[in-house]
């Protein structure tokens, strides 16, 4: 634990007394947020009861962390449990819990209280509306489905063995207002997405004469050019050509597009219960990295009569907001008899060695990870690089100049095509934003490494080869959080970006381009909804909070032929003893919910 010892720390709330002082000196709450939050109210609202404002902090904390709500008996014991926290005073949780009743803060409603679970009153308001619409499309009137029409078209489509769990999971979600397809990469989802909307399409001709308006869409603008190009491809693998025009021309975009972002407002959108979306059917692929707050809004703005699709892989990272909707969804049906989740398990997609490497790390079997890691080498499908030795690093810092230095060239030549097929043969993978084992440090790093090997040094922020990923949105230009592109340098010699997004290829000057980040390396939760030929992971030291299973998941299934991972043993076995811990209600909520509708 962190302790903040020198009065001129900016972590250090000096203003903060009492516990709140304690804690955050302690390094359990942050400064500018947590204890912020909790002076400011306890001053608006007169709340003086410094175990009632310790309440409320520990709340906001949760939700920084991914969690929606703090269960205040659960927080006190596990932290006595835990030497780096059991030294700080701790309120008794019967009496802290009757404390937070009796406040004015639940009075007024800014905290709920549940038992001994507190929310913030956002986050309780959210869950409880996620869950009363997800449970109101599973009860609601199944739509109507020409049996006969169905099974035919279930056999033009799906004519190949091999693709049962698809054929199963379409049959089953033909007659669903709601389907949660779930399943890790390569098991065919997207396969049997197209699938589902071919034959939902033809339904929906024959009922009404016209083709059912459809969405596709994705938490991300990569996420969103990765589906859209991954629904083209099964598109053309369907032999009959009907079947292909049913679904040409169907172009994906983000959540945040679809719904209709309004500048200055992360929570609201044009589209809500008062203006809904005029869909029939809408597809969400990479649904794991979907928030709370996020799914709020989309299941608000579904008309009567609309097909919702959750598409998503439950094991891996979940939104960097607050929430894991996805695996709640999962768990919350996983009792009910006729339940909308369809798991597909078989994979297609890489090699046996990744498949068995991503399954060990599914079952948290890390002697198995381990063993698989040993076995490989340099040309194996899987790879491990120790840290400590000198001739596997050096070889594998070559490996990565290598892409740089083919990047370069490339663009120098003004071969746009190219240079984004080199970026996408590869990605490099960190945990950490900054530090020796984060992007800031191997970006700066690979830079140095491809300038020491072309004897050319870069002294202005952008360069021919210079890989870049959008951080922010542009309605403007079309550009979203999370596009990818590539510096090339043009006929008439001068630099432009090249644009991989979900409307197609970009290409901008470099002065128009919103807020980027150099790309030779990027995070894990940056690389969801994407992949590349061969990804390169760098774990961190055994004791980061970071290092957890499902971020070393989604690395893993980035790839697909080759992984490295760069990283001990120790390392290895820490991440996948380390689970992502996210505390919500919606689960509970959905089955008590489910089993009294029954």
């Amino acid at each position: 634990m962190t302790t903040y010892e020198d009065r001129h720390d900016r972590r250090l709330a000096l203003h903060a007394t009492g516990l709140l002082a304690a804690f955050n000196a302690a390094g359990v709450l942050d400064a500018a947020a947590d204890v912020h939050a909790a002076t400011r109210l306890g001053a608006i609202l007169e709340e003086t009861d410094e175990r009632v404002l310790l309440a409320v902090a520990l709340a906001v904390r949760a939700t920084r962390n991914g969690a929606i709500c703090v269960d205040l008996a659960a927080v006190a014991d596990a932290a006595r449990d835990t030497e780096e926290t059991e030294s700080l005073d701790w309120p008794e949780p019967a009496s802290w819990v009757d404390a937070v009743a009796g406040s004015v803060l639940v009075r007024e409603q800014v905290l709920r209280l549940e038992g001994s679970t507190v929310y913030l009153d956002r986050y309780w308001r959210e869950e409880r509306q996620v869950c009363d619409d997800v449970v109101a499309l599973v009860r609601r009137e199944p739509p109507e489905v020409d049996a006969s029409l169905l099974a035919a078209g279930l056999d033009r489509v799906f004519p190949d063995a091999g693709y049962d769990e698809q054929r199963a999971a379409v049959r089953a979600a033909a007659g669903r207002w709601l389907t949660v397809l779930t399943g890790g990469p390569g098991t065919g989802k997207t396969t049997a997405v197209a699938g589902l909307l071919v034959l939902l399409a033809e339904q929906h001709e024959q009922a009404h004469g016209t083709p059912p308006r459809i969405a596709l869409c994705a938490p991300t603008g990569k996420a969103a050019a990765r589906l859209q190009q991954a629904v083209g491809e099964a598109v053309e693998r369907l032999r009959d050509p009907g079947d292909r025009a049913r679904l040409e021309g169907l172009r994906a975009s983000t959540l945040h597009r679809l719904l209709g972002w309004r500048p200055g407002s992360s929570i609201r959108f044009k589209h809500d219960r008062a203006n809904r979306l005029p869909h029939d059917v809408i597809v969400v692929d990479e649904t794991s990295m979907v928030s709370l707050t996020m799914m709020a809004r989309l299941l608000e703005s579904l008309r009567p009569g609309t097909r919702l699709v959750l598409v998503g892989d439950k094991d891996q990272l979940a939104s960097v907001e607050a929430g894991a909707v996805l695996a709640d969804l999962v768990d919350g049906f996983a009792a009910l008899e006729d339940s909308p989740v369809a798991a597909l398990r078989t994979t297609h997609r890489f090699g046996a060695r990744i498949g068995e490497l991503a399954e060990a790390l599914r079952a948290g079997d890390a002697a198995t990870v381990v063993r698989l890691l040993r076995e490989g080498g340099p040309d194996a499908e899987v790879e491990l690089v120790d840290p400590a030795d000198e001739e596997a690093m050096d070889r594998f810092r070559g490996s990565v100049t290598d892409v740089a230095v083919a990047l370069r060239e490339a663009a120098e030549h003004g071969d746009a095509a190219k240079a984004t097929r080199v970026l996408d043969a590869h990605r490099l993978l960190c945990a950490h934003r900054r530090g020796p084992y984060g992007v800031t440090g191997w970006n700066r790093l690979v830079e140095q490494l491809a300038a020491d090997r072309t004897g050319v040094a870069h002294y202005q922020p952008w360069y021919a080869g210079r890989p870049v990923l959008v951080t922010a949105n542009d309605i403007g230009l079309g550009l979203n959080n999370g596009d990818t592109g590539v510096t090339v340098r043009t006929e008439d010699g001068r630099l432009r970006v090249f644009l991989d997004g979900p409307q197609g290829e970009r290409v901008l000057a470099t002065t128009r381009l919103p807020e980027v980040e150099t790309l030779h390396a990027m995070t894990v939760h940056k690389a969801q909804g994407s992949q590349a030929t061969t990804v390169s992971v760098v774990l961190p030291p055994d004791d980061s909070p970071l290092l957890t299973r499902e971020l070393f998941y989604t690395a893993v299934t980035r790839a697909q032929e080759k992984v490295r991972i760069v990283g001990t043993e120790t390392a290895i076995t820490a991440a996948v003893a380390r689970e992502v811990q996210r505390a919500s209600g919606l689960t509970d909520r959905l089955r008590a919910a489910l089993s009294s509708a029954e």
